[in-house]
């Protein structure tokens, strides 16, 4: 996906993702302590693994972020902004 297709896509997500570079999305998450961060970790781990879709987790203490790409065709597609929505879910 790139341009207006990706744009329109875009508009339907919910939450703060960010499309970098037209290449992925990416998003960070803030919590009160490591604790918090390390169960959402794990609840996006679960679905990753449930859709077989996986994304670049970076966890610290008080925050995750996300990064969703589809590997296979080093870009975007429509499977990647379904997996954010239901990240927008947990």
């Amino acid at each position: 996906m790139k341009g207006d297709d990706l744009r329109n896509i875009h508009a339907q997500l919910n939450g703060d993702w960010k499309i970098v570079d037209e290449h992925h999305l990416e998003k960070k998450f803030i919590f009160r302590n490591f604790r918090q961060a390390l169960a959402f970790t794990n609840r996006v781990g679960e679905l990753a693994e449930a859709e077989g879709h996986h994304p670049d987790i970076y966890l610290a203490w008080g925050k995750v972020i996300l990064t969703v790409w589809t590997h296979t065709i080093d870009g975007l597609t429509e499977s990647d902004f379904i997996f954010a929505a239901k990240v927008e879910e947990l």
